[in-house]
């Protein structure tokens, strides 16, 4: 008989003070895997009998904090640029920020999907599946990040085309683009990794990345744009120096000691990046993919019904809609707790803990979008004001305040449910919900358009509650299917 040892009493990322549950079922092809082999502990992270609330702020906060520190990086290179006393050149960043964010957005499927899967594998599989997953999930990266550059002959025109850069902004823009460009590999690994590194609750370790990251970028952008005297350049290669730096941080500190030991035994393994391996990875981001696209094109249809009301409400709207964003990144936080805690309840096919998250959660959502609307209900005016560059940009802005208080709640619940729908992998339910709450928003953009500028508004918050509205209805029969009654 072959002798079974034990490798871990409990997944690495597991905090010591919460309390042991039952050993999770093993999944038959798993059990047939590891017969008469070396045994990973199943041992789940937080049991259903002690819910373990202390880590949904763990993750949630650390997660708000990286993506607000993500955000702030667009102005920190609007504001380098700025000190060239150069209008063309402030306005190739502004078009190559929001090219880069079209570009790669789109693809932080890459890291969500990630995140899911490897949260589910700490409670089914272990450390060894959860390195096999980060390893198809980089191959996968590399493989996206070669079709971006064999296509960058053709792609980047086009993107700077629909963008509308023209004259000297264009030539700009090309340049820093032209540079930035080549951070492709080392944005699709690094998705890869801080997707692996969420799924096991490393939140404060990629907290210190993103921020490093972005500190870096901003350093080397004074640098090379002020005291080198590149130019637009400069920021271009700040951002590719500052994202390979951070490649290598991560990589280095996700391979060190035993972790890396079970990456290399994983690579090994033949079965790790064939077809039938790959196969349900791919479908996975497929879907993400694919509900990111659409999400991006009911986004994208509130600036283009903005501009046909005139420049005055264009600007007003695009001031509203950083807000949203802003408040948005916050709110994700959430979203990220329900992927891993979720994630993790859905892998030990633990149903009565999986609702008990989703609960817990909501809860706190709710709460912190309560905190979100208080603030603008008492601060919005000035707010907007000091973004508005006319008075009357200004005016209208202010004339539409009062979305600013119902949008934290309108899109909060959304944000929980995704999390929850992408750590249990249901992720073509997720698309088929965000498709409902477009045809949604459709219909109601036709029926209030002839309104005004509200009925734009009411239509982007109706689009927000009716995808959560769908989640909720598809939660159940989703839950019993997956997680048994």
């Amino acid at each position: 008989m072959s002798q079974v040892r034990i490798l871990s009493p409990r997944p690495a990322f597991c905090d010591s003070r919460v309390s042991r549950g039952p050993p999770a079922k093993m999944l038959p092809s798993e059990a047939g895997r590891f017969r008469g082999a070396t045994v990973i502990s199943t041992i789940s992270p937080s049991s259903t009998r002690s819910l373990d609330t202390r880590a949904v702020w763990a993750i949630a906060l650390p997660a708000m904090l990286t993506n607000v520190a993500t955000a702030l990086i667009g102005l920190g290179d609007m504001w380098i640029v700025g000190r060239l006393e150069d209008a063309a050149a402030q306005g190739a960043v502004d078009v190559g920020a929001r090219l880069f964010a079209v570009l790669f957005t789109v693809m932080n499927f890459l890291k969500t999907g990630t995140t899911g899967l490897v949260a589910q594998a700490g409670t089914r599989s272990g450390a060894q599946e959860q390195a096999a997953i980060l390893l198809r999930g980089a191959a996968i990266g590399i493989a996206i990040a070669a079709m971006l550059l064999i296509a960058k002959p053709v792609l980047m025109p086009a993107l700077l085309g629909v963008l509308g850069a023209q004259g000297e902004v264009l030539a700009a823009a090309q340049t820093y683009a032209e540079i930035r460009y080549w951070t492709a590999p080392g944005v699709m690994l690094n998705l890869a990794l801080i997707g692996y590194l969420v799924g096991r609750r490393r939140m404060a370790a990629v907290l210190v990345f993103e921020v490093a990251y972005n500190l870096l970028n901003v350093a080397l952008g004074l640098w090379f744009v002020l005291g080198l005297d590149m130019g637009i350049a400069g920021v271009g290669w700040s951002s590719f120096a500052a994202e390979y730096a951070k490649l290598a941080a991560v990589a280095i500190f996700v391979l060190r000691a035993d972790q890396g030991r079970t990456i290399l035994d994983a690579a090994r393994e033949r079965t790790v990046l064939r077809w039938n391996s790959l196969r349900p990875f791919l479908s996975l981001n497929r879907d993400l993919f694919l509900r990111t696209v659409v999400l991006m094109v009911a986004l994208a249809a509130l600036t283009r019904l903005s501009a046909e009301r005139g420049a005055v409400v264009l600007a007003a709207n695009g001031i509203l809609y950083q807000m949203f964003v802003f408040t948005a990144l916050l709110l994700d936080g959430f979203e990220n707790a329900a992927q891993v805690l979720n994630g993790e309840r859905a892998g030990a096919a633990d149903r009565e803990g999986f609702a008990r998250y989703i609960k817990a959660i909501l809860l706190r959502g709710f709460g912190a979008a309560a905190l979100v609307a208080l603030t603008f209900a008492a601060l919005a005016d000035p707010i907007l004001a000091s973004f508005a560059a006319t008075d009357a940009v200004a005016e209208a802005a202010q004339q539409q305040a009062f979305w600013l208080i119902l949008l934290p709640f309108a899109g909060v619940a959304g944000f929980v449910f995704d999390g929850v729908f992408v750590g249990a992998s249901w992720t073509r339910a997720l698309l088929v919900s965000m498709l409902g709450a477009v045809l949604v928003y459709a219909g109601v953009l036709w029926l209030a358009w002839p309104h005004g500028n509200w009925g734009l508004w009411l239509a982007f918050t109706l689009f927000l509650v009716a995808r959560a509205a769908i989640q909720a209805a598809m939660l159940p029969s989703l839950m019993r299917r997956e997680l048994g009654r």
